[in-house]
């Protein structure tokens, strides 16, 4: 029964997605008459926090572009979607444009670049395998070996997938690290200034000490020297004169 459910919810998730790519790839195929509205839209739909991790999903260009092709796409997107062109809706225009300025920026750096290059590369690795082990296992049970991912555009939507999920699962381990880096710096913090205090207790403890000390020490010599005056005093009390013997006279 929970694996039925499973399966149907998994289904139900298939569905969404294919129904949302769908959507999507129609959108692109309208690219060169999009209004800064539909971009907008795009850009800002839901879910947008993690397909916007892709910054070439974002400026709808393909990986092999040339840098004066992202050049391009750059300034012609973000004209659509700029805060001054759009200003019956300032706020969505202005998240709309930081999602593309932002993933311009980071296609700008070699390194950041390479990182999304290669999560794309390893979608579609993930996917050639998947169909080379679902082929396997169709070989084996002696059936077709015919799967949907020989179709070059259902190829194409699933390392679109994959590489969507892979986007997300670096993002959520990153946000899972920063919290934990935050964290462990809080508790470090909390220690430092811990120990600051009790530093301070004993700084202040230390300096009471010595300023009381002179007092103590005249404080024990008066007690002292009392002492022995009353113990002088007391012996003298008790002395008594010699006892003058009598000569016996003979």
């Amino acid at each position: 029964m929970a694996a039925a459910e499973g399966e149907s919810s998994h289904s139900v998730s298939d569905e969404l997605f294919q129904n949302f790519y769908t959507e999507v790839k129609q959108i692109e195929k309208r690219d060169s008459v999009l209004t800064s509205k539909q971009q907008i839209d795009r850009l800002l739909r839901p879910g947008s926090s993690y397909f916007n991790l892709n910054p070439f999903e974002v400026l709808q260009i393909d990986p092999e572009a040339t840098d004066d092709e992202l050049k391009k796409r750059f300034r012609a997107l973000s004209i659509l979607v700029h805060p001054d062109k759009n200003q019956d809706d300032p706020d969505r225009s202005q998240k709309a444009f930081e999602a593309v300025d932002k993933a311009y920026k980071l296609l700008l750096d070699p390194e950041q670049k390479k990182r999304a290059l290669d999560v794309i590369e390893a979608g579609k690795e993930y996917v050639e395998h998947n169909v080379k082990e679902k082929k396997k296992q169709l070989k084996k049970d002696g059936k077709c070996q015919d799967v949907e991912e020989d179709d070059p555009e259902m190829f194409k939507q699933a390392v679109y997938k994959q590489t969507m999920k892979l986007f997300a699962e670096l993002e959520i381990k990153r946000k899972e690290r920063e919290a934990k880096d935050m964290h462990e710096r809080k508790r470090a913090r909390e220690e430092e200034i811990e120990a600051a205090e009790k530093a301070k207790r004993d700084r202040e403890w230390q300096k009471n000490f010595e300023e009381s000390r002179d007092g103590r020490v005249d404080s024990w010599r008066t007690f002292q020297a009392k002492g022995k005056k009353s113990k002088e005093k007391k012996n003298r009390s008790f002395l008594k004169p010699p006892k003058v013997k009598m000569e016996q006279r003979e």
